[in-house]
């Protein structure tokens, strides 16, 4: 129930306008800040659909694996540096963020990471890993400026937090080898 109420309040104020103007204004709080937010607002307000909704997540959702399907593809979609662009200009794109990133994102990766078999996590995670390194990559070495709403330097500060986020990622992965699971 805390968990519900702290994702509707987060929710709300990320929709407030200073707040949701001021994220987008600066594109590595956009991409690296307001959407991972949006992601936990679903996963905080997860716990209570998946409670009220049970049935339908197990009968969907069984083995966890067409959720994150769904999580793959809309992350990736959310990785575009077009999209990143149009959800500052078009209403239906912002609209989309908005409620498909907590309830198609948040909502489902909750579901579905319990449900994935170990390899499962790992492969998604590897495949994660990769992307990230492919798009910091590509906008710090892109000659020219690939998102209209944002200036140059802005998606290359972007390439250097999605390098950052590599860098953690493969970090946790090492650390993840040297630690006694026998456990858990």
């Amino acid at each position: 129930m805390k968990q519900g109420i702290c994702g509707a309040i987060l929710y709300i104020m990320l929709m407030v306008p200073p707040i949701k103007n001021s994220l987008e204004s600066i594109m590595i709080l956009h991409m690296l800040v307001q959407l991972p937010l949006l992601i936990l607002v679903g996963w905080l307000i997860g716990k209570l659909l998946l409670k009220k909704y049970n049935g339908f997540f197990t009968k969907w959702n069984k083995n966890g694996i067409p959720g994150m399907l769904m999580v793959v593809i809309i992350t990736t979609y959310w990785m575009l540096p077009r999209i990143l662009d149009e959800a500052l200009s078009v209403w239906s794109i912002e609209l989309f963020k908005f409620i498909g990133l907590p309830c198609l994102v948040g909502v489902l990766l909750r579901d579905s990471w319990k449900k994935i078999q170990a390899a499962g996590k790992s492969f998604i995670f590897l495949n994660y890993i990769s992307m990230f390194g492919l798009m910091s990559w590509l906008y710090i070495d892109s000659p020219i400026q690939i998102c209209n709403n944002y200036l140059e330097i802005e998606q290359q500060m972007l390439g250097w937090g999605f390098l950052m986020v590599t860098v953690g990622m493969i970090f946790y992965m090492l650390q993840m080898v040297f630690i006694d699971h026998s456990e858990e």
